[in-house]
């Protein structure tokens, strides 16, 4: 699980504002040629798509990443689940043994304040 926060935080951090709307800058309406206005805008265009594809790689990246994380988490909770079902299990032995302890013959020999002391709850 370190390992993957390791690899999130060497994961640049591009900017989440792509801002794609095209419009047409003001001094192509007004000063160029409508061929510099076609290239400016083109060039416009072709950086917008390279931000998008730089913002859709960056978010499968996270996505991967996040996916790993879910499946640390789902086998360390079954671990652990685990680690709880055979503690339960022993506590189950520990107090049947100690039931049959103090229902033993050599109970009986022993005075009612030590039985008390002894007695399962």
């Amino acid at each position: 699980m370190e390992e993957a926060h390791k690899e999130k935080h060497l994961l640049p951090s591009p900017s989440l504002d792509l801002q794609l709307s095209i419009s047409v800058p003001s001094e192509c309406a007004l000063k160029m040629e409508p061929s510099s206005c076609v290239e400016a805008l083109q060039y416009q265009t072709a950086e917008q798509r390279r931000l998008a594809a730089m913002e859709k790689a960056y978010a499968e990246r996270v996505r991967e990443l996040t996916r790993r994380e879910m499946e640390l988490a789902h086998s360390e909770f079954s671990r652990a689940r685990s680690m709880w079902e055979t503690a339960q299990e022993e506590v189950q032995r520990a107090e049947t043994l100690k039931e049959r302890a103090t229902n033993s013959p050599f109970m009986d020999i022993t005075c009612h304040s030590c039985r008390q002391r002894f007695k399962p709850n």
